[in-house]
């Protein structure tokens, strides 16, 4: 008896072993492409079911998703350090240089057609790109406008900001603004990528002053003195800005939700937390020109998708790409109202230009037509640190 009960259990073990081969074997068919990307929970929310209708429409392809929503630069250097970089990764512009000058991405040219290319906006193309390359399909395109409290312009019978709208009358409505202490007229943030707007409007910050950073004193040139000189004057000269000790802990996302300030110069990702926080009306408006006869400019960045060269999978990893960049995968993340689409079709659709919140909405798509591109370079986060530390005597006197 105990004879006959090895040999069925023998059996047994025979038939798991060989039908868990056949699984095995069958899951070993696919291919595994992995993808790294940053986010918030609400981006990831809409990333994950893309990644899923791929998987499907794509059976032979896996996407071991790795989601690292802190440090993610760091991490993808040891990744690409260790020779364990992900096949597809989500970059941006200022960190696109790096890799490219390092040869560790895919120029994209040889993948996608002219044709293809041809659904983004130029400049959006030209933020990932470096020297003759496109390392990156874009995504989105980043630039900042005014946002501004309806409420708090109506309470003090101030016109509305206009497109059009020059830096005078700028001032003269921060100014109108400010009530101290409950109203400030204009948002203030010593980081730079909210003060460059104030160089670029007296034409400084260019790719000269970033490739001479370091060899020469930039800040100096009067281009670059004149937009810094402005800025400081928002808190020190008018008062119309709050100081440090003024807005304490709280960001200016939070004063602005708070009503205590009238306008705030921010960007598009600010949208779905207003729309769902603000207990206000308010809309959108271009940064001011300097005179009627000049234009509104401001700083462009650019994010989006890019394939390592070590990957082993690099037709799969396009196949990714082109479907995360699909106008129905962009369109996704257009009705969140969390990006300025990249793709001129979906930007000018109905998920974009949704008739919510913020109604003037396409100042975002006109902002670009003016807008240029961050003079990012190898060495541009260094900068950006050098930046913060030189500036911030000027900005805390």
């Amino acid at each position: 008896m105990l004879k006959k009960i090895i040999i069925f259990v023998c059996l047994i073990l025979g038939v798991s072993l060989f039908c868990c081969g056949i699984f095995c074997a069958k899951k070993s068919d696919k291919i595994v492409i992995q993808f790294a990307s940053w986010g918030s929970e609400s981006e990831i929310s809409i990333l994950k079911p893309i990644l899923e209708n791929f998987e499907k429409e794509n059976p032979d392809i896996k996407v071991d998703f790795m989601h690292i929503p802190q440090n993610y630069f760091q991490k993808i250097h040891l990744l690409y350090a260790s020779n364990t970089a992900p096949d597809v990764i989500f970059i941006n512009n200022q960190y696109l240089p790096i890799y490219a000058n390092a040869a560790v991405l895919e120029d994209l040219s040889k993948y996608f057609s002219q044709e293809e290319f041809n659904n983004y906006y130029p400049i959006s193309l030209g933020a990932m790109s470096w020297k003759a390359g496109i390392y990156a399909l874009p995504r989105d395109v980043s630039n900042l406008v005014i946002f501004y409290n309806k409420d708090l312009f109506d309470k003090y019978k101030i016109p509305y900001p206009h497109s059009g709208w020059n830096y005078e009358e700028f001032l003269d409505s921060a100014k109108r603004l400010t009530h101290l202490p409950e109203v400030f007229g204009i948002s203030f943030e010593e980081d730079a990528l909210f003060f460059l707007p104030y160089l670029t409007l007296y034409g400084g910050w260019t790719m000269e002053d970033t490739l001479n950073f370091f060899n020469s004193d930039v800040l100096k040139k009067d281009n670059n003195a004149k937009g810094l000189s402005s800025y400081a004057d928002l808190r020190y000269k008018y008062h119309i800005a709050p100081r440090k000790e003024e807005s304490a802990s709280a960001t200016m996302a939070q004063m602005f939700l708070q009503g205590r300030i009238g306008m705030h110069l921010s960007g598009r990702w600010l949208v779905p937390k207003y729309r769902q926080e603000a207990k206000f009306d308010w809309d959108v408006v271009e940064f001011p020109k300097l005179d009627k006869n000049s234009k509104s400019v401001v700083p462009l960045d650019a994010s989006g998708w890019a394939i390592s060269k070590s990957s082993k999978h690099k037709l799969e990893a396009v196949k990714l790409v082109k479907y995360l960049s699909s106008n129905s995968s962009i369109e996704k993340f257009a009705q969140s109202g969390l990006i300025v689409p990249a793709r001129i079709d979906v930007s000018n659709s109905k998920y974009f230009l949704d008739g919510k919140k913020p109604y003037n909405a396409k100042v975002f798509l006109d902002v670009i037509q003016t807008s240029v591109l961050t003079p990012v370079t190898v060495n541009y986060r260094e900068i950006l640190d050098a930046l913060k530390s030189q500036t911030e005597y000027i900005f805390n006197k």
